[in-house]
């Protein structure tokens, strides 16, 4: 056959968004033998370099494309492109294979274990512990999702895991049909996304597919919302309390909870809980699931107490960065929620010079400004929330804020202010999106980081 007809009768597959997860799927589509069109609205002159680069590679690249569902064998979109677009819609009901980049991943990663954990906070600490776990047993892991590798990416290696740890969002699990983790973990639920989900509801039931898709279930038995399915779903779950086993709901005898400081799983105590050095609560109920998931996995308890007790933590989630001038500089960038910020701020040391503001987001601040009543010396606002947060601190009677604008003329008041109060902590704990002065909550927080070590050299 002539390369000309071959290429006729070629499968033909089209990608939507040209980002890092929708470059991995055009790529791994190219390396299975389809004809792979990658489409994005977006045009600029980094996205005509990097269309130039994989027309190399066989993929036809169409920029400031609206695209329209034709004849495709195929379509993947990327996490970030909504599902519920006219022409996702359209082709769905044309029964075209419309997919997410994480289902395709897992198509052919399926022979490998995955343990798939998702829920508003905690999924990144919960991941990292995870892995550090599995790797002082001796397995080897790849992480993926929103942390480590896009899925694809994963899928394109020619090394094979034994287990692969993915962290993985409510976007993600709405574009998956058959992704089946052997174990899946819900960490908590609080209303996020919902620009994009509408109700709380569409967004539990979006994460609660992924767990009944799973082999075993891990729930938080601490988190309110979860709780209140429990007499309904998850019967044979393994639920967490850091409260105790009498706090468990379901079956107790499935659970792990802590008692007289130690961490015990289903009777068997494993580690002592304060073996990790991470501050707050929420880290604790981070432990109890990362070790639920190890001892599912089957691995030993020297292993786990090992990787816990040397766990430094999670970049850009409570990280301590420096003292100066006998003061605690701690970032908390990925706190991009109310709650989020909420659980950071509760778990440093009073009194607190915080550091709040980005790009908000809908949802209910009301603990978090209780909590900024109780544990916070002065706010720094900053970025295009700063005004609509100052307008809901003076609403409760709070008027111990500024309007600083960056991060660069918070970092420095911040000095002077730590000093007046006889504050122990600055915290960047900003309850916002990044996206209105940064590209990411990581560059955010690399900004505040390099700031923050800078003060010792001026």
């Amino acid at each position: 056959m002539s390369l000309r007809l071959e290429k006729l009768y070629m499968k033909k597959a089209t990608v939507i968004g040209l980002g890092r997860s929708g470059i991995a799927a055009a790529k791994l589509l190219t390396k299975h033998g389809y004809a792979v069109t990658l489409s994005d609205s977006n045009n600029s002159p980094s996205l005509e370099i990097q269309k130039q680069q994989l027309e190399t590679l066989g993929i036809n690249v169409n920029l400031g494309d609206k695209f329209t569902p034709t004849t495709e064998d195929i379509i993947v979109v990327s996490p970030g492109v909504p599902w519920d677009i006219a022409a996702l819609v359209t082709a769905r009901s044309m029964s075209i294979d419309t997919i997410g980049e994480m289902e395709l991943a897992w198509r052919y990663l399926s022979d490998i274990p995955w343990v798939a954990i998702t829920g508003t906070n905690g999924k990144t600490t919960t991941t990292a512990l995870t892995d550090a776990i599995f790797k002082a047993a001796g397995l080897e892991t790849i992480g993926c999702g929103n942390i480590g590798f896009a899925a694809c990416e994963l899928a394109l290696l020619e090394i094979r895991p034994a287990w692969i740890i993915a962290e993985i969002s409510s976007y993600q699990i709405e574009s998956s049909q058959t992704l089946a983790p052997r174990i899946g973990v819900f960490t908590t639920l609080t209303p996020d996304h919902l620009a994009r989900h509408k109700t709380v509801e569409n967004y539990y039931e979006i994460k609660a597919k992924l767990l009944r898709n799973s082999q075993h279930q891990i729930l938080n038995g601490d988190d309110e919302y979860l709780l209140k399915t429990s007499e309904f779903d998850w019967q044979d779950a393994s639920w967490t309390s850091t409260a105790g086993k009498e706090y468990l709901p379901a079956n107790p005898e499935l659970g792990i909870w802590i008692e007289d400081n130690w961490v015990t799983f289903r009777g068997e105590k494993v580690l002592l809980a304060d073996a990790l050095k991470m501050p707050g609560d929420h880290n604790i109920q981070n432990l109890l699931m990362a070790v639920a998931i190890a001892k599912l996995a089957g691995i030993d308890n020297n292993a786990i107490e090992s990787a816990v007790a040397s766990f430094p933590g999670v970049a850009h989630r409570l990280e301590y960065i420096c003292t100066y001038a006998g003061v605690d500089y701690i970032n908390d960038s990925k706190a991009t929620n109310y709650d989020a910020a909420d659980v950071g701020l509760t778990a440093v040391k009073a009194p607190v010079i915080l550091i709040a503001g980005g790009a908000a987001k809908e949802g209910d601040d009301g603990a978090w400004l209780d909590t900024i009543k109780q544990k916070a010396a002065a706010v720094l606002l900053i970025g295009d929330a700063a005004t609509q947060f100052a307008d809901r601190l003076k609403s409760i009677g709070y008027t111990n804020f500024e309007i600083v604008e960056t991060m660069a003329n918070a970092v420095i008041r911040s000095i002077e202010l730590a000093k007046q109060h006889q504050a122990k902590v600055v915290l960047l704990s900003p309850a916002c999106a990044s996206f209105d002065q940064y590209n990411s909550f990581e560059e955010r927080g690399d900004d505040f980081r390099q700031l923050c070590q800078n003060l010792g050299k001026n």
